[in-house]
């Protein structure tokens, strides 16, 4: 994620076990990832004692958004087909889920804020549901065993809301005078689709989506098919790659659309409003450059399609890098196209465990801009880290670090950005530049398509360097104030 107001550069910051006094920090972080897993199972121990099953838990468990997710179960696939009229902003939709439970189920949850149900099924029978603020409890005709595939059909329907996020900034289905900028992190996708609404449970996806002739809707992935009957054009997208709910997107608006394929064989779909599109001309024609160079140092690009959405929604104050295609509420800078490109491999297809380790996608991402600028004629990455450095230690920067932001604001805030990217440069300084991108590189390749975790990401840089580093990230991720230099 990038924010940047008007005019302005972006502010929004959205091992081996270390040895002796290190181990307590790594063994904390790792206890993060072993909470979660027994928040989501803890209720199969009373299923154990009661042959209907047992409710799945209402949240997984995350230390910042505890109600995000839910157990008993993981998804495979949305399948969501959506209808959206601009002029009275209304939403109707229906959504299949396919799921596994994990447990055996009496019950179990998805996230899902506003609109109105009108019915639920799973396995094609009806279903009785409850509600309780983002909580959809649904419970089927017969407990689900363990192990079981199934499937739930949902209908529903209204105006979405979207979601305020702790720092103000709204999230989700936002209105524009045109259409829709649907942008989910952290808290948003429930706002237009109900999900298990968590980084750690990613499916596959496809969007049927309608809109009145005339205008365009831009999902994730590649679009398969596009058809205009009766005043109505459907758009179907396919994202087949693993997605966190998060990162999709059903962007609607009037848009000026741009398709090519790169010399590396990447379909790009670019969606730009009219009245960006000359600002954002010089910066969307350096995909495929951005796109072959960040393949160089990261690995191969991890999905099917690229492009941008670049929409005309000023009061929304940030971009995100929903996957495959980044949208952006105004026209972006090159440095912002780099950043949010490279969410791509940070982010997208190595997704969090808990969004306290936010910093694995930001810090890289910001680390990012510097490598292109340090590569493109601009300063190097550790003239970019000296010029923060030398802010006093009464500056934001230093306020908390970047490995444990606390909750609210402050997992968008600058320590995750710019001291998550320092973060890096002191480990580039540490280790050399070939057992750095070595290790940006495995952590790409290890972690595709899955999740991963802080303690993780230590564990292989001092595996690959084979260097004990936990003083370093000790003072870099874990320690307030500003750090001595060595």
């Amino acid at each position: 994620m990038f924010a940047a107001p008007a005019g302005a550069s972006p502010t929004r910051p959205r091992r081996r076990p270390a040895r002796g006094r290190f181990l307590a920090t790594a063994l904390a972080v790792l206890s993060v990832t072993a909470s979660l897993t027994l928040t989501a199972e803890s209720t199969a121990v009373a299923a154990t004692a009661d042959g209907h099953g047992a409710p799945g838990a209402r949240g997984l468990g995350d230390p910042y958004f505890p109600l995000a997710g839910n157990g008993g179960y993981t998804t495979r696939h949305y399948d969501l087909d959506l209808a959206y009229d601009p002029l009275t902003r209304r939403l109707d939709a229906t959504e299949a889920v396919t799921a596994r439970a994990t447990q055996r189920l009496s019950t179990f949850d998805l996230d899902l804020s506003g609109l109105t149900v009108r019915g639920v099924r799973v396995n094609g029978r009806t279903a009785r549901w409850t509600r309780d603020g983002q909580e959809l409890a649904i419970t089927p005709a017969k407990p689900l065993g363990k192990g079981q595939g199934f499937r739930v059909d949902l209908s529903y329907g209204g105006v979405p809301e979207d979601v305020t996020d702790p720092d103000g900034s709204a999230d989700g289905w936002i209105s524009t005078d045109d259409g829709a900028f649907v942008a989910g992190e952290p808290q948003g996708a429930m706002s237009w689709f109900a999900a298990d609404n968590h980084p750690l449970d990613k499916a596959s996806y496809t969007f049927e989506i309608t809109v009145p002739a005339g205008y365009t809707a831009v999902a994730n992935g590649v679009l398969a098919s596009q058809r205009t009957r009766a005043g109505k054009t459907t758009f179907h997208w396919r994202q087949s790659q693993p997605m966190a709910s998060y990162l999709a997107t059903a962007t609607v608006g009037k848009f000026d659309v741009q398709r090519y394929t790169t010399a590396s064989g990447i379909p790009v779909y670019n969606a730009v409003d009219p009245r960006e599109a000359a600002d954002a001309a010089p910066a969307l024609a350096r995909i495929p450059a951005i796109l072959d160079w960040e393949s160089d140092l990261f690995g191969p690009y991890p999905f099917s399609a690229a492009g941008a959405i670049v929409d005309h929604a000023p009061d929304v104050g940030y971009a995100l890098e929903t996957q495959t295609r980044p949208i952006y509420d105004r026209a972006p800078g090159v440095g912002t196209v780099v950043h949010e490109m490279a969410h791509q491999w940070f982010g997208d297809s190595v997704s969090l465990t808990s969004w306290q380790d936010i910093w694995l996608n930001e810090g890289f991402a910001t680390y990012a801009e510097w490598l292109w600028e340090e590569q493109h004629g601009g300063k190097t990455a550790q003239a970019s880290f000296d010029g923060y450095y030398a802010r006093p230690a009464t500056n934001s920067l230093w306020a908390f670090p970047p490995a444990d932001p606390g909750e609210g604001a402050n997992i968008f805030a600058s320590p995750v950005y710019t001291r998550g990217a320092m973060t890096l440069q002191e480990l580039r300084t540490a280790v050399g530049d070939t057992d750095f991108f070595t290790i940006l590189k495995t952590w790409a390749r290890s972690h595709r398509y899955g999740s991963g975790t802080t303690a993780q990401f230590i564990a292989l840089s001092e595996r690959v360097s084979r260097k004990d580093l936990g003083a370093l990230f000790h003072t870099w991720l874990y320690t307030a104030g500003k750090p001595a230099r060595p």
